[in-house]
């Protein structure tokens, strides 16, 4: 029987607003479902911008072409072309959307929208407010769905925190079950689509610069029910941060963009070489400009039209550039610090960069307007996260255009012209996941980042995410609606999922009771962040990769005997926290693995035991699957087509050559030479 069609969107940040707002614009009604409100949703943490080629960026020589060009190229070509060749031709128009949105945007004196240098690119195309983007852009979309709200489109949940999709006999996702975190009600809801935007799992490295929500349980659950993981071992480590004793706080790349320069005590020998400084731990406004070592700088020297550019290398290079000259003891005073210098820049500079360097007085007591700031890399960002899969009438398909859609997907709309390079507008399938009807937008979604995201172009992400395919999923939910409503299906597949994460909860509260110790949630995730920062950010290898699996797997015994401190029946955060916990061991778990099976560098997962990227074998999707009734997962490969540009060797202009790479032979005899990409001198 027909009925109104609903969309489920779990997550209020920039996907998930933007989702709800384009979904709701195409007449379809949308139940919006956030564990805070939606105005504190971790996208409010951005900092630095968002990039687009607009007209001003045009004028200077750069294209969106280039913008494509530079995403996969910083991604180190694991990203899926059609998906980031849409993102990057509509980002322009984004803009223009917030502009009209009210965005406050930072302009010129003659009006037009200022922009910044970022990492990975020698343009200015990364378009401002301040220093605190993520937040404006946030408001302005909020501001968008409160509208929709009023015309009764948009219903938010907010403190509801998602337990499981609803998944059909047929493998169809019929709906969600979550909770309300305050009176700890568990109940069902009814969608014709179910829309995950549920941001990153920083969480499970223990500090990083992710908010406490970012558990990545949410997609651990779905993964869990039958959706698969891409590439879940790609985790980029932010190569300026405060460590904290709780967490820690990103200073942001516009930092750099704004011509900050990172730095480190040092001595030039008489060979020019640079040496440990011997009084590291003296005032950085003590040390002259002879005895400073512009680490990146002396490393990616010739990457832009000046030496400075050489402080805007992707963020993993940068990452490990500050990281191994640490190592190799030039840290302040001999620990693991480095300098963010900004001391120099001219006072209206500063201006722009006030929403941060507030944060960074308030949390260390320094002004780093007149003294350089101490980070060091942490943990930032997910590139893999859910597999999802798009149509393209591109050539060569990915491999789930036969495996998962129907055989008409991907035809060309219009013999007479060119194949569309980018994804087909309104198409049901762009970002579903392997599960029918259950979607992934935004940092949860594996596809556009590959093995790095480049500065500013999360925010691009998230927001065209929703925009784009929001109008999709209404169609989806729409034709669901007409013929297979979710309001038809049987409650008791509903019941039996109330039931399940019921009875999970009580045994989690009967534990508070239990006689014996137990093992405490909090010190369990405490080992289980040192363990995944130890053995799965900067640098990896075989061994440690191996030594963490198998002290994870014990963890992952150990949660068995988990014990509560709560039993509360009113905003039971131990439960929330602890049920979380289990999600972010097996998420861990999925991790580690496919870490181990990729024996190659490429981008973040830099192996030190391995020799270079190897396109011939793992140009590759990593796709995790997990079988509830054993535990076991599988980690199985699937091509990444290349349909548009074909992978070269990515080098950031830097002394040595940042990654050998082994080419498919088919690649090694094409117009560009293979004796070019493979490098001799691997780091």
């Amino acid at each position: 029987m027909a009925s109104e069609p609903r969309v489920i969107v779990v997550g209020g940040g920039l996907a998930g607003l933007a989702a709800s707002v384009r979904v709701a614009e195409a007449g379809v009604a949308v139940d919006l479902f956030s564990m805070v409100p939606v105005k504190r949703s971790h996208s409010v943490c951005a900092q630095g911008g968002i990039n687009a080629c607009t007209e001003p960026v045009r004028q200077e020589g750069f294209s969106e072409y280039d913008h494509f060009d530079e995403t996969l190229y910083g991604g180190d070509f694991l990203n899926h072309q059609p998906p980031v060749y849409e993102m990057t031709h509509w980002a322009p128009r984004i803009i223009d959307l917030l502009d009209r949105m009210g965005v406050p945007f930072d302009r010129t004196s003659e009006g037009f929208l200022d922009r910044r240098y970022f990492g990975g690119s020698v343009f200015r195309r990364t378009h401002f407010t301040g220093a605190s983007t993520g937040q404006q852009l946030l408001y302005g979309l909020d501001e968008q769905t409160r509208r929709y709200e009023t015309q009764g489109k948009v219903t938010k949940h907010e403190f509801w925190e998602f337990l499981w999709p609803v998944v059909d006999p047929d493998g169809v996702c019929r709906g969600i079950v979550a909770q309300d975190m305050r009176t700890m009600e568990v109940k069902s809801f009814r969608a014709d689509a179910v829309v995950m935007a549920t941001g990153g799992c920083g969480l499970i490295f223990g500090k990083s610069t992710m908010s406490v929500i970012c558990t990545g349980g949410a997609a651990s659950r779905c993964y869990q029910a039958g959706a698969w993981l891409g590439n879940p071992e790609m985790i980029q480590v932010h190569p300026t941060a405060i460590p904290g004793e709780d967490k820690c706080r990103l200073m942001s790349e516009s930092a750099r963009g704004e011509g900050g320069r990172v730095w480190l005590p040092g001595i030039q020998d008489e060979n020019g070489d640079w040496k440990p400084h011997p009084d590291a731990g003296r005032h950085p406004n003590e040390i002259p400009e002879d005895e400073r070592y512009y680490v990146l700088e002396e490393m990616y020297s010739t990457y832009g039209p000046t030496k400075r550019h050489g402080n805007l290398v992707s963020r993993d290079v940068a990452t490990r550039g500050i990281f191994f000259a640490v190592q190799q003891g030039f840290g302040i005073g001999g620990g693991k610090m480095a300098y963010l210098d900004i001391t120099h820049l001219p006072a209206d500079t500063k201006e722009k960069l006030a929403a941060i360097l507030e944060i960074y007085e308030k949390f260390t007591g320094d002004d780093p307007r007149h003294v350089p700031m101490k980070i060091f890399p942490a943990v930032h960002y997910s590139m893999g996260g859910l597999y999802a899969i798009y149509e393209t009438e591109q050539e060569p398909k990915p491999k789930f255009l036969t495996d998962l859609l129907p055989d008409d997907a991907g035809q060309q709309k219009d013999p007479s012209k060119p194949a569309h390079p980018g994804m087909v507008q309104g198409s049901h399938y762009n970002m579903m996941t392997n599960v029918k009807g259950l979607y992934a937008l935004g940092e949860v979604n594996f596809s556009y980042h590959g093995a790095t995201r480049l500065g500013a172009n999360a925010l691009l992400s998230c927001i065209f995410d929703g925009l784009f395919c929001g109008l999709g999923i209404a169609n989806y939910a729409r034709e669901m609606a007409k013929h297979d409503a979710a309001a038809d299906v049987d409650a008791a597949v509903f019941d039996a999922v109330v039931k399940q994460e019921t009875d999970k909860s009580d045994r989690f509260i009967a534990t508070v009771d239990a006689a014996d110790e137990g093992v405490n949630p909090y010190e369990l995730h405490r080992k289980l962040g040192e363990i995944m920062t130890e053995e799965l950010t900067v640098v990896r290898t075989q061994e440690g990769m191996k030594r963490a699996l198998d002290i994870v797997r014990g963890y992952i015994a150990d949660y068995q005997n988990i014990k509560l401190g709560d039993q509360g029946h009113w905003t039971n955060q131990n439960l929330s926290f602890t049920r979380a916990l289990g999600d972010m061991l097996i998420y861990a778990e999925a991790m580690l693995l496919a870490g181990i099976d990729r024996k190659e560098s490429r981008g973040c997962h830099y192996c030190s035991d391995q020799d270079g990227r190897n396109d011939e074998k793992y140009m590759k999707t990593a796709v995790c699957q997990y079988d509830p009734a054993t535990g076991q997962h599988a980690v199985k490969w699937e091509d990444v087509p290349i349909p548009l540009i074909e992978p070269r060797i990515r080098d950031y202009g830097g002394k040595k050559k940042e990654t050998k790479v082994t080419v498919k032979p088919e690649l090694a005899t094409a117009a560009d030479p293979g004796e070019d990409r493979n490098n001799p001198d691997p780091v």
